[in-house]
Formats: structure tokens, sequence, C-alpha cells
């Protein structure tokens, strides 16, 4: 036997570089060719191409029913947010915005009366106030902690006890006939004029538009549920056509069926969603819109009687920036303006005579409100000041009284308008309800008898 030489080193022999490599990775890229032959191969036969047929029917139908369902459920989802979410929040909110006004109104009422404060004024600026306190709470618990509007709710939850706290004290003094009463009065009055309403007023901003998000939302036109549809309805369509074209035959019973189901669908997709969406925006032009400036209209008429009234307690003594003019003679002034504004626009907006009435009524409140008003002003400019102050609280043919009348017209016209919105918002929601399950079903049922009807030509080459 022979060793190699020591110190040499073995080396391995080297590869034949003429023998190809065998890979694993190539035999698993044949695999998908093998079933495009396989694929190709049976299109080349009659019965390969209407199995393909069948198993692309089946499938756009399916298709048209899960889109269909997918985005009518959305929209569903919107509507019901319209009507049990949204536009509650935005009553609610408008609500807050009144009650506050109303209870600010009622204190200045109150201060106004003496000492005895009437019964029935304390009573409604406690209503207020509790109600303002009880749909803060309500607001609360139904918004997001990361929203705009639980930011806003905080901000009124913690104003509204110091609000009240410098009533009682303007309330105290004035029991004890001290003029510092007036002062806590007036200062409550711009905590109120300067703080709580504007956070009110951004409340309720953001709840309608929060609806007319959810609105928009309803109203979209499903597009794809309706490319989808289309796409197989004429898919269907086409295979009839070529069944007659090949055999002769006019019907075939499972694509007839198929047929009709997605007809069904698709005729009830676009009639439902089209009277959904007229009814949603008959809901936001002719309910929404009114409500919108029929609050507005309510909270500057219960400014101005808040203004009316501080005038008086006042006594001049709050000016214009420029100290020129008394600053709530002019802040009542400007109230007016923007309220007589607002009810011709309410009036244009009313759908109806129901609607249009009480408006019509609360502008010649205002008118006679106003002659009314000139004529205190004038008694009180000649110095008669508890004459003007009977024109102003007094139990009869007073400005309170035209207030009193203008706040009811303008409560019967805001509840006649929620009705009416209600009503839309109902009847488009209700457009909508049992069309996502619905395409759903029939387009399962749909895709079998898409598949039953081919089948029935395959068992002609058994």
């Amino acid at each position: 036997m022979t060793y190699p030489p020591r110190g040499a080193v073995l080396r391995e022999p080297e590869p034949d570089q003429s023998a190809a490599p065998v890979t694993v990775p190539a035999q698993r890229r044949a695999v998908p060719s093998e079933a495009v032959q396989r694929l190709r191969a049976a299109a080349t036969t009659e019965p390969g191409r209407l199995q393909i047929i069948g198993a692309a029917l089946a499938l756009l139908v399916v298709v048209f029913g899960a889109v269909t369902f997918l985005e009518i459920s959305a929209r569903a989802s919107a509507a019901h947010d319209v009507v049990e979410r949204s536009q509650p929040l935005s009553a609610d909110a408008a609500d807050i915005y009144r009650s506050l006004a109303d209870a600010d109104t009622m204190a200045a009422s109150g201060f106004l009366a003496g000492a005895e404060e009437p019964k029935d004024v304390h009573e409604r600026y406690e209503r207020d106030i509790k109600e303002a306190s009880r749909l803060l709470v309500q607001a609360a618990a139904s918004t997001d902690a990361s929203t705009s509007s639980h930011r806003e709710i905080t901000t009124l939850g913690e104003l509204l006890p110091e609000y009240t706290g410098l009533i009682e004290r303007a309330r105290a003094n004035n029991r004890q006939g001290l003029p510092l009463g007036g002062a806590y009065l007036r200062y409550a009055n711009q905590k109120m004029t300067n703080e709580l309403l504007p956070a009110a007023e951004r409340l309720y901003a953001a709840e309608t538009g929060r609806l007319g998000t959810d609105s928009a939302d309803a109203r979209r036109w499903p597009f794809l549920s309706l490319g989808a549809g289309v796409l197989a309805l004429a898919a269907l369509v086409w295979m009839q056509r070529r069944n007659y074209r090949r055999t002769n035959r006019v019907f075939n019973h499972g694509l007839l069926a198929a047929t009709a189901a997605a007809t069904v669908v698709l005729l009830w997709l676009a009639v439902g969603h089209t009277v959904a969406r007229a009814e949603l925006r008959a809901a936001m032009t002719q309910g929404q819109e009114s409500l919108d400036v029929l609050n507005k209209a309510r909270i500057n008429s219960l400014k101005a009687r808040a203004n009316e009234n501080l005038t008086l307690v006042a006594r001049g003594a709050v000016l214009t920036p420029n100290g020129t003019r008394d600053k709530y003679e002019t802040d009542y002034s400007t109230g007016m303006k923007e309220l007589g504004a607002q009810l011709r626009a309410a009036e244009k907006l009313a759908g109806d005579s129901a609607g249009s009435e009480p408006v019509r009524d609360a502008m010649a409140d205002v008118s006679e409100w106003q002659e009314r008003h000139k004529e205190a002003r004038a008694t009180d400019d000649r110095g008669e000041y508890d004459a003007a102050l009977k024109q102003i609280i007094g139990p009869k043919d007073t400005t309170g009284e035209s207030f009193e009348q203008v706040d009811e017209a303008l409560r019967k016209a805001l509840a006649h308008e929620q009705d009416e919105f209600d009503a839309a918002a109902q009847d488009g929601r209700g457009a909508l309800g049992g069309l996502p399950v619905g395409a759903a079903v029939l387009a399962v049922l749909g895709a079998v008898a898409a598949i039953v009807g081919v089948n029935r030509r395959l068992s002609e080459y058994r």
C-alpha cells in the first residue's frame, strides 16, 4: 500500500462541470404552468368552457351581493346615526344653549322685580339650570372623550356652578337692598355671555356638523354596488344569449332565476337608495335647516330680553367700548335685528302653512315688542324709572308679555319642524332597512341558480 507524501493536503475531487444542477424551485415553478395548461386545455372544449363560465358567473353574483351588503350596511348605519344619535345630540345641544340663555333672562327679570323675586320666575330659572345640567350629563355620556364636543361639555360643567354662585350672591345682596347685587348680576351676565353661551354655541355647531357628516355618508351613492350589479347582470344575459345561439333554447331555468335575483337586487338597491337619499336630503333641507334658523332665533330673542332687563339694572353704568352708548341697549338692538332676519329666513324655509304660521305670529309679536320697548325707553329717559319698569316686567301690555308670545310661537315652530325632520329621517332609514341582508340572500340564491343552470347544460355532454 502506498501513502501520500507527508505534509500533502488531500483535496476532494472537483465536481463535473458538465452535469446540469437539478433544483427544487424549478420543479415548483412548473406546477403553476401545469395548472394553466390544464385550464387552457379545458377551455378548448365546450364542457370545460361551461365549467369556467359557471364559476365566473357564480363569483360575479356573490361579489355583487357582498359589495352591496357592505356598502348599504355602512349607509344604513349612517342613517341610523342620523335618527338615533346625531340629530338628538344636536337638539340637546340647542336645548342646552336655550336653557342657559333663558336662565340668564329669568335671573335678570327676577332681579328687576325687587327683593321679593316672583315665584314663577324663580322656578323657571331653577328648571332651566336643572335642564341644562341634565342635558350636559346626557351629552357627556354620548360623546367620545377625545372630541371637541366633550371638551365643550367639560367647560360648561365647570363654568355653570360659577355662574349660579354669582346669581345667588346677586340675589342675596338684592334682598338686602345693597347696590352690590347689580354688580354681581352684571358679572354673572358677562360670564354667561362671554364664556358659557359661546361654549354652548360651539357644542351646538360641533354636533350639527356631525349630523351633516352622518347624513352625507348615508346619502353617498353606492357606485361599487351598482357597478358590480350591472356587470353581473350583463354577464348573465350574455350567457343566456350564448346558450340560445348554441342550442336554440330560449330559457334556461337556472340562469333565468339567477338573472331574476340579480335584477331584483339591482332594482332594490337603486330604488331603495334613491328614496333614502331623497328623504334624508328633505330631512336636512326642510327640517334641520329650519331647526337651525329657529334655534338661533329663539336664542337671540332670549339674549335680547336679558339685555333689555339689564339696561334697567345697569342704568347706564355699562357703556360700549367707545363710551358713547349704553352697552345693553346696543346689544338689544343688534339682537333684535338678527332675530328679524332669522324669522324671515325661517318663513322661507317653512314647507307648509303649519310651519310658517307660528313664524308669522312671532314676526308680528316681535314688531309689537319693539314698539313697546321704544315706549319704555322713552319713559326711562324722562327719569320715570318705576313707570318704565312696569312697562318692561308688568303683568299686561309689557315687553315681557311680547317676549313670552314670541318665545311660545318659536316653540311651536320648532316642534313642527322637529316632527318634519323625524318623519323624513325615519322614512330614509326605513328605505334601506332589510336591503343588506336581502341582497346577500338573493346573491347566494342567484349564484346557486347560475351553477344549477350551467350544470344542466353540462349534463347534456355526459
